[in-house]
């Protein structure tokens, strides 16, 4: 992982490789990827997602083919929940209670029935980059490699997205996301934010905001295609 391994899992086949490939480059990139080495490979614990999940929301959502981006904090710290996409859980994995909130303003707004799953990687492959701040978390240990880099990696994709000639529909739910709002400079793009969907805050904005169908309005007015939020079972 240290070498070859690492550097393949920085390949993302798409857009995203030549634009954030000068990061790897970068001291603070150079002690992240020896900071997940010793965390991966010699510390005992586990830690999520599998390495090769790491960067789903850059593989599955090429630079040129983002529409929206729904930005977290953190992977999910319980046994095989994370997979490398923000609020998503891999099917077979009850659902979390953010993201059954999620799916019930999805129903709200859209009139969308949730799938039986919490997969949300057809909502990444339909141009919605579902974006952690930081992509690994210790097993049972919540913002635990917070600080360690990730944070400058993954603003410099928000730096790139909000320079695209491309509007975007940026979606910010709770305090964390809403701090990168100030990455979000040009006015072109569409910032849409409420109160973080986890049943402590989801009565005190979540529930009713209607970013759903907002970004949409939103994507059609600047002739761009909708964003098709239907999840298959």
């Amino acid at each position: 992982m240290e070498h070859g391994g690492w550097q393949t899992m920085f390949r993302f086949d798409n857009s995203w490789d030549a634009l954030m490939a000068p990061e790897a480059e970068k001291d603070y990139y150079k002690a992240l990827r020896k900071f997940l080495a010793d965390e991966y490979l010699r510390s005992g614990v586990r830690i999520f997602p599998d390495m090769n999940d790491i960067f789903n929301a850059f593989r599955y959502t090429p630079y040129d083919k983002v529409r929206a981006v729904i930005i977290g904090q953190d992977p999910y710290h319980g046994f095989g929940q994370a997979h490398g996409l923000c609020f998503s859980v891999k099917k077979g994995v009850p659902v979390p209670p953010s993201l059954q909130n999620i799916f019930k303003e999805l129903q709200s707004d859209t009139g969308i029935i949730p799938p039986n799953h919490g997969e949300l990687t057809q909502w990444a492959k339909n141009g919605v980059m579902l974006l952690n701040s930081v992509l690994t978390v210790r097993e049972g240990a919540a913002g635990s490699h917070a600080g360690h880099g990730w944070e400058i990696f993954t603003d410099r994709a928000i730096e790139l997205l909000n320079r695209r000639e491309e509007p975007a529909c940026f979606i910010l739910w709770g305090r964390y996301a809403r701090e990168k709002k100030r990455l979000i400079t040009e006015p072109r793009h569409r910032v849409l934010e409420a109160a973080h969907p986890s049943p402590l805050s989801v009565y005190n904005g979540f529930f009713g905001c209607r970013h759903f169908s907002l970004c949409n309005e939103f994507l059609r007015s600047v002739g761009e295609p909708e964003i098709d939020w239907k999840i298959d079972n």
